[in-house]
């Protein structure tokens, strides 16, 4: 992550995914999953993170709740201490911008002098510095203070690192509105709900061309790819054909589709992952591709989505 700055840190963090309704996941008609730690779900939203506000302090004793916050949603930690200029430059920058992306960030301020722990844990030398949370990995971003423009350019980049590992929540306030009820794309709900898996990729796609951060959509574009390379499958047979030849990388992914719709997701993360660790090149990357596509398919708060992450970040680095 480097916006053309010379203070900024090397990025060290995460590099930091006859068949009809009967053969899509149980329970998978509607919204995926429910909120998880770090934030309850606000106003029936499965995207939505509650949050105190948008920048708010944190301590010692808070920051285990930051880090299940950062499973949701990118946390921001601003480290500073009171007797640091610089940091009463950049802090009201980073509030700004932070407030200005709407809830799809958090900032959490640190004072460096009252919680020297933290500030050991992260490395930190000199401040201001500034770092990132995402599912709990740290994510190196600069230190100084920057001006306004690059500061948000840190922060694109970071939304980008955040969408490419799941991280695509959204934070809101108490004072929040909840969102309308009812399906965002009915069209495409509909299509897919007749098996019509086609048109309803058609239509997710084009949703998400519009507006790349729909999550309904790439929920509803993860079950339409699903029911499609399921078509016309027995699921019994193609996790049979994967169990007789365990390096097939394409029988692999086919029976892990069988194996989510068939109601053991575990299943269908440890055959990928296992085989990751084994693959390299175009065949690696294909598999890693598909293990995503599944997680877009449960929601990020399965169970077995929450555990399959850990792994296949382990299998990857």
């Amino acid at each position: 992550m480097d916006p053309s700055q010379e203070n900024a840190q090397p990025d060290q963090g995460l590099d930091l995914s006859a068949v009809r309704s009967k053969n899509m996941p149980a329970g998978q008609g509607g919204q995926a999953g429910s909120a998880g730690a770090g934030g309850g779900q606000a106003g029936g939203d499965p995207n939505a993170v509650a949050v105190p506000g948008l920048v708010f302090d944190v301590d010692e004793s808070t920051f285990t709740s930051l880090v299940a916050m950062s499973d949701r949603v990118p946390v921001v930690i601003d480290l500073w201490a009171e007797w640091c200029e610089p940091c009463k430059q950049l802090s009201p920058i980073l509030e700004r911008v932070v407030t200005s992306y709407g809830g799809r960030l958090v900032l959490a301020k640190v004072d460096v002098d009252a919680n020297p722990r933290l500030q050991q844990a992260f490395g930190v030398q000199s401040i201001p510095t500034v770092v990132a949370l995402i599912k709990g990995q740290p994510v190196p971003l600069f230190q100084s203070a920057l001006p306004e423009p690059q500061v948000q350019a840190y922060f694109d980049e970071l939304l980008k690192l955040a969408g490419e590992n799941g991280v695509t929540g959204h934070a809101v306030t108490g004072e929040a509105e909840p969102e309308p009820a009812g399906p965002a794309h009915p069209e495409a709900e509909d299509a897919l709900a007749k098996g019509d898996f086609d048109t309803a990729e058609n239509l997710f796609k084009a949703a998400l061309a519009n507006s790349p951060a729909d999550e309904e959509a790439k929920f509803g574009l993860a079950r339409a790819g699903l029911g499609r390379r399921l078509i016309d499958q027995e699921p019994a047979d193609l996790i049979a054909a994967a169990d007789a030849d365990p390096k097939d990388v394409e029988a692999a992914k086919a029976a892990a589709d069988a194996e989510v719709v068939s109601g053991n997701a575990a299943g269908a993360f440890s055959r990928l992952i296992s085989l990751i660790r084994t693959t390299t090149g175009e065949e690696k990357e294909s598999l890693r591709l598909r293990v995503l596509d599944l997680f877009e398919v449960l929601g990020a708060d399965d169970p077995a989505v929450t555990k399959a992450r850990t792994a296949l970040m382990r299998a990857l680095f």
